[in-house]
């Protein structure tokens, strides 16, 4: 998913929580599973944003480059003001786009 055109909030806003159990029934799963995806998106935001900063890496040790190294600069701002992980995640459950199963109740119906 690109989450740089994700329409999530900037910032926390109260939230029904009959939204969050909806989903599952409950609702400390649909916690859990909100959780477990928010680990996801951060995993994937900061591989991609080391990455970025790889291509403007110096590995000299002039004191001067690293304070004028504006290019990682912008990156890391852009990418600070990116929705947090928590926030994005609760945007993917709200539209249906997260996949979850929990085999121990899958057991239980058979």
């Amino acid at each position: 998913m690109d989450y740089k055109k994700t329409k999530a909030a900037q910032s926390t806003i109260p939230r029904n929580l009959d939204v969050l159990s909806n989903e599952t029934g409950n609702i400390y799963e649909t916690v859990m599973i909100l959780a477990k995806r928010a680990n996801q998106i951060s995993s994937e935001l900061k591989e991609e944003l080391n990455q970025k900063l790889q291509e403007f890496a110096s590995y000299t040790d002039n004191l001067e480059e690293i304070f004028e190294n504006r290019e990682q600069i912008e990156i890391s701002k852009f990418y600070e003001r990116l929705p947090k992980p928590t926030l994005i995640a609760f945007e993917e459950l709200e539209e249906g786009q997260i996949y979850h199963r929990n085999p121990a109740r899958e057991s239980k119906q058979n």
